[in-house]
């Protein structure tokens, strides 16, 4: 199944189910004849990854009923929000050794040993989400705007210390993660050993949908490697290639060190971390253009799920904000 978080002209958001010819029906309309009011994950994607199995129950019963279609909305005619708007808690991981590699490389600095030893991760800021076709800008203060090519994972059945025997079990499904960076303000953050933070804190673009695990099954090794392929381009320039089974640890593995002494519930977002050359850090501004610049289109695209496409605009000058000055 294709699941995303779409919003009517009227502003009101609900949670869509993708039909085979394209369009997206709402999934109030599933329950149509169904003798029953809509449940409350009929409005609310964060409580429908929970009850996958009886969505597509009623997804297959409703493509064989015909003219039931009623209120499907076509593509065009709706704005994508992110599949989960605002999930409790992102985690954002760092599991591509190329990636790591390559970015510390620039700072002349060598693989550190205790990266192999554990998944790391920072918490990122799960209300800046922002979905597929919105505007990002970069924040006050910065001129060098990246993209971060991500593969990201959502909970579907929450836990606590879960093992990596046990973790598909808890897995509603992929998207898409740009991870936008002001690599300026990341810098001096993160030279005072803390963060990144206000770097990573403006926008996280994520969509445009949740494709279920079951889409991706047959992608998935005897090791617990998932094998998409992955690439970013900017204004139509290819610039980013890789394959989400380079991760060094495994999605179990992520999942029981993120649900290790804490619990994650439905639809919490967890990232992968930059897929190698996935970003204008690691291959360099010098080679890609420069940062990017209003006027870009990013679109990054993964295999099996889709396009995440983000227009750069100008800041609005209303916007801008003046920090105050230390003394």
């Amino acid at each position: 199944m294709r699941l995303a978080t779409l919003m009517h002209p009227d502003g009101k958001p609900f949670p869509a189910i993708q039909a085979t010819d394209g369009r997206w029906i709402p999934l109030y309309e599933l329950f149509a004849g169904a003798r029953r009011d809509p449940p409350a994950y009929a409005e609310d994607m964060m409580f429908a990854v929970s009850h996958l199995e009886e969505i597509a129950r009623l997804a297959e019963r409703h493509a064989r009923m015909a003219g039931t279609i009623g209120a499907a909305s076509e593509t065009g005619s709706v704005s994508f929000l992110p599949p989960i708007p605002s999930p409790r808690t992102f985690r954002d991981f760092y599991a591509f050794e190329q990636h790591v590699a390559a970015c510390r490389a620039r700072r002349n600095l060598p693989m550190e040993p205790a990266w192999y030893k554990q998944p790391v991760f920072y918490f990122s800021n799960p209300v800046s989400l922002v979905g597929h076709e919105t505007p990002v800008y970069a924040p006050a203060g910065s001129h060098e705007l990246d993209y971060e090519l991500e593969l990201g994972l959502i909970i579907g059945k929450g836990g606590r210390d879960i093992s990596c025997q046990d973790a598909w079990q808890h897995v509603a499904g992929f998207t898409i993660i740009n991870d936008f960076s002001a690599r300026d303000l990341q810098r001096r953050e993160m030279a005072v050993g803390l963060g990144p933070s206000k770097g990573k804190d403006f926008a996280t673009a994520v969509g445009p949908c949740l494709v279920t695990l079951d889409e991706v099954r047959d992608r998935i090794d005897d090791s617990g490697k998932l094998h998409l392929a992955m690439s970013a381009r900017v204004n139509g320039r290819e610039l980013s290639r890789g394959n989400s089974s380079a991760m060094y640890f495994t999605w179990p593995q992520i999942i029981e060190h993120a649900s290790r002494d804490a619990e994650l519930v439905p639809g919490d977002l967890l990232g992968s971390g930059t897929v190698g050359t996935g970003c204008i850090l690691e291959l360099g501004p010098e080679k890609t253009g420069g940062w990017l610049k209003a006027g870009d289109v990013v679109e990054l695209e993964i295999e099996r799920i889709g396009i995440l496409r983000t227009p750069i605009v100008s800041k609005p000058v209303s916007s801008e904000a003046i920090p105050c000055q230390s003394t």
